[in-house]
C-alpha cells in the first residue's frame, strides 16, 4: 500500500476559456472540479493503476468537506485530519486556441501545532500497513519549513520508504532526512543546484548534487520526459527518458502521474528502464486530459513503445 500526504490540499477548478484575454469578460466552455494538491494527484493516478492507496492530509471548512466528497466520489480511499481554517481553492484557466494555461493559487489555511500533531498520529497508524509514504506539495501558511524533514525522519524510523515532492526550502531541508526518492521538476532542481540546466551533462551534475544533499534516488521531471539517478544493490545508474511529442490539453499534474506510475512499476518489480518507460508514457498520456492525475492507462500503454530510454555514462 502507498500512503500520500497532502498538507495543503485544494479544490481544483479548471476553466476552459477559448481566446482568453486579461481584462475581458469570458464564458467558460467547460469546467472541471476535482480534489487537488500534489499528493492527491499522485493518489488519483495510483487509483487508476489499481494500486492500493490511501490519501491523507489536512482539510478544513466547507472547501475541505467538498474536497473529501470529491475523493470519495472517485472511490479514492482517504483519511484526512479536519482543521479549523478553510482549505484553499485553486483555479486554472486553459486557452485551447493558444495552448496556454494560467494558474491562480490561494495561500491555503493556517494550521495549528495541535492539528499537525493529529496528522502525525494518523501517519503513525497508516504507516503500519504502508510500503511507501509520499509527502507532496507545498506547506500551508506558518508551518515551519523544516516540517517535512522531521516528518520524513519519523516515518523512516518505522521501516517505510519515504518520497518527497516539494520545492524551495522545504525540499532542501527535507533532503537532510535522506528520503528514498525525491522528484523535483526542472525549475525546482535548478533552484536546488543554483544554476540553469540545459544538456545531459548539466542534468547529470544536478542528479549527483541532489544525491549529495541527501536523496537516495532522484527523478527530475521535464515537459520532454525525465532524468533519473537510481541506486540499487550498491550500483548507481543515470538515465534519460524522452517522451513522444503530443498536442497537450493540459500539462498540469503530468509530473505527479509520472511519479505514481514509476512507484507502481517498481513495486511490480520492473527494471529501472521499463519503469521509466512506463512512467514517462503515463505522464505523457495525462496531458491529453483536464484534471491533474487523470489519464487513460490504455493511452499510456499505447505510448510506451514511443518513449526512448537510454543510460547516461558519467564523465570521469
Amino acid at each position: 500500500m502507498i500512503v500520500t500526504v497532502t498538507l495543503n490540499a485544494a479544490l481544483d477548478r479548471t476553466l476552459t476559456v477559448p481566446i482568453f484575454q486579461v481584462g475581458h469578460r469570458h464564458r467558460s466552455s467547460d469546467v472541471v472540479t476535482v480534489a487537488g494538491g500534489k499528493g492527491i494527484n499522485v493518489a488519483r493516478a495510483l487509483k487508476r493503476l489499481d494500486v492500493p492507496v490511501v490519501a491523507t492530509g489536512l482539510a478544513g471548512g466547507r472547501t475541505g468537506i467538498r474536497l473529501v466528497e470529491e475523493l470519495t466520489a472517485e472511490a479514492i480511499l482517504n483519511d484526512f485530519v479536519r482543521i479549523a481554517d478553510e482549505s484553499r481553492t485553486s483555479t486554472l484557466v486553459i486557452d485551447p486556441t493558444r495552448g496556454t494555461h494560467t494558474e491562480v493559487y490561494e495561500w491555503g489555511p493556517r494550521v495549528t501545532e495541535a492539528e499537525l500533531s493529529m496528522l502525525m498520529d494518523k501517519l503513525h497508524y497508516l504507516a503500519r500497513g504502508a510500503d511507501v509514504v509520499v509527502f507532496a506539495g507545498s506547506l500551508p501558511r506558518a508551518v515551519d519549513e523544516g516540517f517535512y524533514a522531521e516528518a520524513l525522519k519519523d516515518v523512516s524510523r518505522r521501516d517505510v520508504r519515504v518520497v518527497l515532492d516539494t520545492e524551495g526550502q522545504p525540499l532542501r531541508s527535507g533532503l537532510e532526512a535522506e528520503p528514498w526518492l525525491v522528484s523535483p521538476n526542472q525549475s525546482e532542481a535548478e533552484q536546488l543546484v543554483g544554476q540553469e540546466l540545459f544538456d545531459d551533462d548539466d542534468f547529470m551534475m544536478a542528479l549527483d548534487a541532489i544525491v549529495e544533499l541527501g536523496a537516495r534516488n532522484v527523478l527530475i521531471t521535464l515537459d520532454t520526459g525525465c532524468y533519473a539517478l537510481l541506486r540499487e544493490e550498491r550500483r548507481t545508474r543515470r538515465f534519460r527518458a524522452i517522451a513522444p511529442q503530443l498536442e497537450a490539453v493540459s500539462v498540469v499534474g503530468a509530473g505527479d502521474t509520472l511519479l505514481a506510475q514509476w512507484l507502481a512499476a517498481r513495486a511490480d518489480g520492473l527494471s529501472p528502464e521499463d519503469a521509466l518507460r512506463l512512467a514517462v508514457a503515463a505522464g505523457t498520456a495525462s496531458v491529453l486530459e483536464v484534471g491533474a492525475g487523470r489519464f487513460d492507462p490504455a493511452d499510456a500503454r499505447r505510448l510506451t513503445a514511443s518513449v526512448d530510454v537510454h543510460e547516461l555514462q558519467a564523465v570521469s
